[in-house]
Order: structure tokens, then C-alpha cells, then sequence
């Protein structure tokens, strides 16, 4: 029982959700709302620098002559996901009420996960070197196409979207995140053994960047009003709607994915990377693209799916893995029962 619940809530959603309470009781404000945006913007450099610097150019030369794979995965990433926030516009303005609505909007438009599809795909017996090859291009394809589909998609509703322009936006997104990935991946042949030496360190910074940006960012909401401007009725309809979203696309994508013909190692990493969005870019992102009014609305529906698509995730992996045990260990019953007789 303690294995189950530690896969639907491990210690860093745990941590996740106490930062949250922390900003919502104790914002950083005046000077320590400056120091926390410098010490921010340090954290996501690093943060990107550590994602550069784990991947191997080894795994980019196997993942991309996948082409099929990759084209159905940024599909799903970068035009299905958005339609569907797009199309439930109607039913989700009257529930939600337009700023959590937006928040949901940017959800769908943001780029996959990285670590998090890599590891359930490499627990699933999936394509890995697919898997890391089509999500970290989809992070660097983000950081163009999220600002432009959210840009399209929010033209009847721009109020919540920062003063920048959309060139300069982008190019800021990419100073911040690009950049330091870049870096990092040039420093790879110097840095990569002594990160595959030391893993846990690496996942340690890697969570506590995170934990960083989010208690700046709804610091920062909190103090321009948060709890003011989402009552206890649209959580409850924000946390369904997550649900809902995260179960129409795990199913669709799965289906799709096999009636396309896909072998079950390309099934797996299309259903991980396809239906994944990521809270290391959004959260970042989000500081660049809107006001500081609407960004703690806006992660909401970002932070609850990430920890829903993390607990489905974990328990689909685990019936993936099963699967593939089963399958396995057939043939060696087969024989032995062969011998036997």
C-alpha cells in the first residue's frame, strides 16, 4: 500500500504543494521579492544548463531518424492539445470563470515533459533514445511556438498577457532558456560522466529550481491577489477538468497511435511524450508572457496536471512493464512446457 501511495505522491509533489502554502501565507514582497527574482533567474539557468548538459549527442543522432514518431508526437504536443483547450472554451469560461480559462488555454499550448516522459518510458520498455530526442526538441520548439499559438489564441482575450511584444518575448524566453541549454549541452564531453556519476544530486537542484520558481511566481500572484480571484467552487472544476483533459488525450493518443500501426516500443514513447506538458517550462515561461496579476491563475491548471499526468503516468508504466513481463516470460513457458512434455 505504501509503494502505491508513494507513486501518486512522492516527496516532491509534497513539496510542491507545502512551497505553495508557504507563498500563500509568507509572499516575498518588497526586497525579497528582488532578491527571489535574481536568485529565479540564476535557478532557471542552471536549471537548463543541467537539462543540456544530460543529453547525449548519442541519443539525439538514434532518436531523430524517427521521423513518423516525431511528427505524431508534436502533433499531439503542439496542435491537438491546443485545439482541444480552444474548442472548450465554451464550456470551461462559464466554470472557470477567463483566468483560469486562460491558464487551462496555456496548458495545452506548452511544450512536453522531459524527465519525467524519459523515465516512464524507460520503466515501460518504450524507445528511449525516441523518447529523449522528441522531448527535448519539443522544449526547444516551445520556446517559439508556445508564445505564437498562445499569441493566436488569446486574440479575443490579450488582458492577461504582458505589456512585450511577441518578437521580444521570445527572444527573452530564449535568453533565459535556450541559452543556458545550449551551454550546457557544449559542455557535456566535460560535465557528462560526473552527471551520470551523481544523478540524485543532479535531481535534487533539478526539483529545488523548480520549487524556487514556483514560490517566486505565486509570491508574486498572491500579493497582487490570488486567493481573492479563485474561490473554492472553481478549484473543485479546475481539478475535474484536468482530469477529464488528461484522460481524453492518454486515450485518443493510445488509440490513435495503434491504429497507425506504431510497434509497442514507438506506442509507449508516444503516449508519454505526447501527453506530458511541461511545469520546468511553463513556470519559467510564464513569468515572460503574462502580467503578474494572471500568472498565479495561470500555473494553477499547470501544477495540478503536472501532478495528475505524474500519478496516471506512474500506475500506466507499471501495466506497460507487466505487459511486457507477460510477454516475455510466454515464449519460456512455451518451451519449458515443450521439454516437459
Amino acid at each position: 500500500m505504501s509503494s502505491k501511495l508513494s507513486l501518486l505522491f512522492d516527496r516532491f509533489t509534497l513539496t510542491l504543494i507545502a512551497v505553495v502554502a508557504t507563498a500563500s501565507v509568507l509572499p516575498a514582497h518588497g526586497v525579497g521579492a528582488v532578491f527571489f527574482k535574481h536568485l529565479t533567474a540564476a535557478a532557471i539557468a542552471l536549471l537548463f544548463f543541467m537539462h543540456g548538459a544530460k543529453l547525449s549527442r548519442q541519443a539525439i543522432v538514434a532518436g531523430a531518424t524517427h521521423w513518423r514518431l516525431h511528427v505524431v508526437v508534436f502533433a499531439w504536443t503542439f496542435v491537438i492539445f491546443p485545439i482541444l483547450g480552444w474548442a472548450l472554451r465554451p464550456v470551461l469560461v462559464p466554470l472557470l470563470g477567463a483566468p483560469l480559462y486562460v491558464g487551462v488555454l496555456y496548458l495545452c499550448v506548452l511544450p512536453g515533459t522531459v524527465q519525467s516522459a524519459i523515465a516512464f518510458t524507460s520503466i515501460a520498455r518504450g524507445n528511449v533514445p525516441a523518447a529523449v530526442c522528441a522531448a527535448s526538441a519539443s522544449s526547444i520548439i516551445g520556446i517559439v511556438v508556445t508564445p505564437l499559438l498562445l499569441q493566436l489564441l488569446l486574440q479575443t482575450d490579450t488582458s492577461a498577457l504582458g505589456s512585450g511584444d511577441l518578437l521580444q518575448s521570445i527572444l527573452r524566453i530564449s535568453q533565459e532558456i535556450l541559452l543556458p541549454f545550449v551551454a550546457g549541452h557544449l559542455m557535456r564531453p566535460w560535465l557528462g560522466r560526473w552527471m551520470d556519476g551523481h544523478r540524485t544530486l543532479v535531481r535534487n537542484v533539478d526539483q529545488s529550481s523548480i520549487l524556487l520558481v514556483v514560490y517566486t511566481a505565486f509570491s508574486e500572484s498572491v500579493v497582487e491577489g490570488l486567493w481573492h480571484q479563485v474561490d473554492t467552487v472553481s478549484l473543485i472544476w479546475l481539478v475535474l477538468t484536468c482530469m477529464v483533459l488528461l484522460g481524453v488525450v492518454l486515450t485518443l493518443n493510445t488509440w490513435s497511435t495503434r491504429r497507425l500501426g506504431f510497434k509497442r516500443e514507438d506506442e509507449i514513447t508516444i503516449v508519454f511524450c505526447g501527453s506530458k506538458k511541461s511545469l520546468a517550462t511553463g513556470v519559467p515561461m510564464a513569468g515572460v508572457l503574462f502580467s503578474a496579476s494572471a500568472i498565479g491563475p495561470v500555473l494553477l491548471p499547470l501544477m495540478l496536471f503536472h501532478q495528475l499526468q505524474l500519478m496516471v503516468c506512474a500506475v500506466l508504466a507499471q501495466n506497460y512493464l507487466r505487459q511486457h513481463e507477460a510477454a516475455q516470460a510466454a515464449p519460456e513457458r512455451t518451451v519449458a512446457a515443450s521439454v516437459s512434455g
